[in-house]
């Protein structure tokens, strides 16, 4: 007992000390410095709380001083939240700061548009007062949208998981009502889960449309379900997270999916982007040899932790597609299927870690264990894998990977006046004779050429005056380029057509 109550006395005594206040200060007198004269902190959605940011305040004099007051200026009204040097509220009285030593004030907002008369919504960080008053702007632009979110059950309020072909699963959300099956432009949507399309309805999202996802999150398209998007040249559609806040404009991952199941049929996405989710296609369907599952035109398709487009024994046809960096590759064309591209951009710069899979992978197999743990391998047949016109880049030394398991079947593939990074340095596919590119199923390809990419670092895959690809494309009937400038005549290979750089 003895020794229990010494150790109580030198707890006592230690926790004493390290809140002794063992320097001298003084007053503030208006000399602070800070990191920023205004915090701007982004974009936010109503209700929705914005990323943290973070200001520095510095005493650069050569005494300790203390602050005798730290405020918003909208006081407790205030919508945004502080936290001073570890202490969250919205005011701080006497905080001390060493000489030559500084604090941070953290910052934190959530918005409620209908209580705003502006949505540039603005308060001030108010230090010391009287004379020696001075002060930090905080400004956010608040914006309105329409909320689609899982239900929830009345009495547990647990969130709704998605019933699929009768049997539950883990995913929260819910199938959309009829009036929620178009998206217009008027407000940008935020989902949350994922939505779903259920059988024989069809999603239309308008051109100019805006589509938001937050964490784990995406779209669903069920069997007999189709998607519409429906955009132009001037008012593409954006598929996007819901941070708005420039730090997240290049942050993979933030959402999921849009996830074509099998059966779904007549999609189309035109003039569309779609960035920074896990997978920006999922494309499970199973359709006809001669009606594409899904028709894809005009549309940027880049930054994503896993796979730009993951088919699954699918039918696609495109044309003008731009599928930049993602963690696995840009397009994975698997199980077989039947894929027609044309003038197309496939570039996959990835620098988020170590990346083990082409930009484009074809294949006809899939793998699965049999109740025994036995790896089995099934393929399936690959109906066509048609190229034209199309560039296969990025920052690995090959960039295009054909796989083909034999085990009878059909397989087609034919790539004509494309560009081709492959730099086999480890013969790893000496022996794979349909990566032979001087084979019949190839023409007019230009293997290792130069791209002349403006900023392959910043998703931007328009060609310069340098490039590989000027005039060697073959005429075809897509007669503009993504942007919409001609190539009637003299083609280039890929999405874009030439231009020249500005210094």
């Amino acid at each position: 007992m003895r020794y229990f109550l010494s150790f109580l006395i030198c707890v006592a005594l230690i926790s004493m000390s390290s809140c002794r206040k063992d320097f001298s200060t003084i007053p503030s007198f208006g000399s602070l410095e800070f990191s920023k004269d205004t915090v701007f902190l982004d974009t936010v959605f109503t209700n929705i709380g914005s990323a943290t940011y973070n200001l520095k305040v510095y005493n650069k004099g050569k005494n300790a001083i203390t602050i005798p007051k730290i405020a918003l200026e909208n006081g407790t009204s205030s919508n945004y939240r502080l936290n001073v040097d570890g202490i969250p509220g919205k005011e701080f009285n006497d905080i001390d700061i060493l000489a030559k030593d500084s604090i941070f004030v953290f910052i934190e907002t959530t918005i409620d548009v209908n209580n705003t008369v502006n949505p540039l919504y603005t308060d001030r960080i108010l230090f010391d007062n009287g004379t020696n008053e001075q002060d930090v702007d905080l400004v956010t632009l608040v914006q309105d949208a329409n909320f689609i979110y899982p239900g929830r059950d009345a009495l547990t309020m647990k969130i709704d998981s998605l019933t699929i072909d009768g049997e539950p699963t883990t995913l929260k959300g819910r199938f959309l009502t009829d009036t929620e099956l178009t998206f217009t432009n008027t407000k940008p949507t935020v989902i949350y889960g994922y939505a779903a399309v259920a059988a024989n309805k069809t999603l239309t999202i308008n051109a100019g449309a805006k589509v938001h996802f937050h964490d784990n999150s995406g779209l669903i398209i069920d069997d007999k379900a189709t998607l519409k998007v429906n955009g132009t040249l001037a008012e593409k559609v954006i598929f996007e997270g819901d941070r708005l806040e420039n730090s997240f404009s290049q942050t993979p991952g933030q959402w999921g999916t849009i996830w074509m199941r099998a059966g779904s049929k007549d999609n189309e996405i035109y003039h569309a982007q779609i960035k920074n989710g896990i997978i920006g296609i999922l494309i499970d369907s199973i359709g006809a040899t001669s009606t594409p599952t899904l028709k894809l035109q005009n549309t940027e398709i880049y930054n994503h932790s896993t796979y730009g487009i993951l088919a699954r024994e699918t039918n696609i046809e495109a044309h003008n597609v731009v599928i930049g960096s993602a963690g696995e590759a840009s397009f994975a064309a698997t199980i077989g299927g039947t894929y027609n591209f044309t003038h197309s951009t496939f570039a996959n710069f990835w620098n988020n870690g170590i990346r083990q899979l082409p930009a484009v992978l074809i294949n006809n197999f899939f793998t699965y264990q049999d109740d025994s743990g036995q790896d089995i391998i099934e393929t399936r047949d690959l109906h066509a894998a048609n190229f034209t016109n199309c560039i296969f880049d990025g920052n690995n030394n090959i960039e295009f990977v054909i796989d083909k398991v034999d085990g009878g079947g059909i397989f087609n593939y034919n790539i004509s006046n494309c560009m081709i990074q492959f730099n086999d340095t480890s013969n790893s596919f000496e022996d794979n004779t349909e990566l032979d590119f001087t084979n019949s199923f190839y023409q007019n390809i230009i293997l290792n050429g130069y791209t002349n990419f403006r900023n392959s670092q910043n998703e931007d895959f328009i060609i310069g005056l340098d490039s590989d690809a000027i005039n060697k494309a073959k005429t075809s009937t897509f007669n503009v380029d993504i942007l919409g400038v001609d190539r009637t005549t003299n083609p280039d290979i890929g999405a874009y057509q030439h231009i020249t750089f500005e210094e």
